[in-house]
């Protein structure tokens, strides 16, 4: 077989000379002769994003590997996104990250990649590259960190966070306890220990069937990481040499795979959007349909926070992520193929559960049924997501008289007043937070309670925005609405006093407002970003909505790996 990088690398002329020269920095002829193929290991390691600051080491392994196997291993440091340090929101830029990676990897004399990714939406966007340009490749996630302990009990980084400032406001909680509380939080390195956004994706990617099998949820900290990444770097110098690529692996019974895995997991409510966006970049057809569709009746197995009590090094000593899928095993595409070329259902085989309390059987599940819900309505006609796993079961159907923010500013400046007309029963309602309006859609929708209800020992209440929130939040929180108000979407024309009707289970979301009056009213629009220069403006001009993932609209689809004209 005719190697990509020979393009590059073989003849005698004077543009593969210049390929050559500049390349033999201590390689051997060989290694631009011999046919050995040559892997980009595509690196999401930085120091201002500390989930992933160890993946040089785990970079290491892995080009260890590719050399074990007969190829030639090459670091290419990719876009980073930081998800606890980058404003105004890492999702800002999660599609130039994707669209960077994408063009270096066209660019580059390379025949297969190594995705190494952690922190949120380093995952998502390395897939969105890969299933874009279509070259051989594979993930290792960086995986979580080790847990850490205060006062003798377990913390889950993220979701404590959100829990203890809630103490502190409430007063339950003296702010020195909470900020000596910081230094225990982040034991190891590694991304949240919690069934946040990266543990997730983590899953996702291998219920995509896009990793090693048995790889994810690995500890960062644990050395069977980097035995595992060598054996990544092996597996792509034969992806190569057998042309496997995503478009193979990624196929709409993966994806149907990875939702029945988002429900099984109790996982965080970000993937639709990462999925959505992934299966647009492969021409996979996706809807948020699908989420409800095929996870719907899908139980709840890992009792892990948000949704419980574990954490990610529990669920990994348990058993892992393959012991939850061989009790769903059932549920499954037994002919979606993972990048080794065997069926998913195949590698399930001798998986087991070592400790019940932390996975549980599908005969005695968490939740009966943990799907992602899509609501629809007159407040959400392109669709909205909630995780009934995270929410307070009593308010998965309610009516509550809406509280109207327009901004996340506005939120800070008077959801803590004693003159907000609130009670336990309204519904806090954001908007001015999704794709364009903020821009790039922040994880604020876990809007926090009112100061004066907190007081009161009320923990919980309905909250609707178009915005995200972490994987690592909680609450009765609807989230995605679309079209979001920047949009012109319905959430715009809401008020507050305006009746506001949730009914998870009948999968609505509406204002209980006549169809002419709601019609007449004149859009609230705010919050609407317009930047005028630079990456903001093209994300605002073409990004998608939420129910399409989010994505820029002219980088939907394949384009495949090829680059035709010379650089000399």
């Amino acid at each position: 077989m005719e190697l990509r990088s020979s393009r590059w690398y073989s003849g005698n002329d004077r543009n593969s000379y210049i390929h050559r020269a500049w390349m033999r920095r201590g390689l051997p002829r060989e290694a631009f002769e011999g046919g050995k193929p040559h892997i980009a290991i595509a690196n999401t390691a930085s120091d201002l994003t500390p989930c992933n600051s160890h993946l040089n080491e785990v970079a290491k392994s892995v080009m260890d590997g590719v050399w074990e196997a007969g190829g030639v291993p090459l670091n290419l440091p990719v876009v980073s996104l930081g998800e606890t340090n980058v404003r105004p929101t890492a999702m800002l830029w999660r599609n130039l990250a994707a669209m960077a990676t994408e063009e270096m990897l066209r660019a580059n004399p390379i025949d297969g990649v190594v995705l190494l990714g952690g922190c949120d939406k380093t995952i998502p966007s390395l897939l969105m590259a890969a299933s874009s340009v279509d070259l051989p490749a594979v993930v290792v996630p960086g995986g979580p960190m080790l847990t850490g302990h205060f006062r003798g009990a377990p913390l889950g980084c993220g979701t404590d966070v959100w829990r203890l400032s809630e103490e502190v406001r409430a007063g339950t909680l003296s702010r020195e306890a909470f900020l000596r509380s910081e230094s225990s939080m982040i034991r190891s390195r590694g991304h949240c220990n919690t069934m946040g956004t990266a543990s997730t994706m983590a899953c996702m990617a291998e219920a995509l069937g896009m990793t090693l099998p048995g790889t994810a949820g690995t500890p960062a900290a644990d050395s069977r990481l980097l035995e595992r990444s060598h054996e990544t770097g092996r597996l792509a110098v034969g992806l190569v040499m057998e042309g496997r690529r995503p478009s193979q692996v990624m196929t709409r019974g993966a994806f149907l795979n990875a939702i029945v895995t988002l429900a099984a997991v109790g996982g965080s409510t970000n993937a639709v959007v990462h999925l959505l966006a992934i299966a647009g970049r492969l021409g996979v057809e996706l809807s948020l349909d699908d989420f409800d569709r095929t996870g719907a009746g899908v139980p709840l197995l890992v009792d892990l926070q948000p949704a419980g009590r574990h954490l990610m090094d529990d669920l990994f000593r348990a058993g892992g992520l393959a012991a939850v899928l061989k009790e769903v095993e059932d549920l499954l595409d037994p002919a979606a193929i993972t990048v080794t070329g065997r069926p998913l259902v195949e590698d399930l085989a001798g998986a087991e559960i070592w400790d019940e309390s932390v996975i549980r059987r599908r005969s005695d599940p968490l939740l009966p049924d943990a799907g992602i819900a899509v609501l629809r309505g007159n407040l959400a006609p392109g669709g909205a997501v909630i995780k009934p796993a995270a929410a307070s079961p009593e308010l998965l159907r309610h009516r509550g008289r809406a509280v109207v923010f327009d901004s996340v500013e506005d939120v800070y400046a008077r959801l803590d007043s004693p003159d907000l007309d609130v009670d336990e029963t309204s519904v806090l309602v954001l908007r001015g937070c999704g794709p364009k309006g903020y821009p790039g859609m922040p994880e604020v929708g876990n809007l926090p309670l009112p100061a004066k209800l907190l007081a009161k020992g009320v923990r919980d209440m309905v909250r609707i925005s178009d915005a995200r929130m972490s994987g690592t939040a909680y609450g009765t929180v609807v989230l995605h609405t679309a079209p979001e108000a920047a949009a012109g979407g319905p959430l715009s024309k809401v008020r507050t006093g305006d009746p506001i009707v949730l009914d998870v289970a009948a999968r609505r979301l509406d204002v209980d407002v006549p169809d002419a009056e709601l019609a007449a009213r004149e859009p609230v629009m705010n919050g609407h970003a317009r930047p005028v220069r630079g990456w903001e403006r093209l994300y605002v001009e073409h990004v998608t909505q939420a129910d399409r993932g989010a994505d820029l609209d002219f980088l939907t689809g394949s384009s495949g790996d090829h680059v035709g004209r010379e650089s000399h």
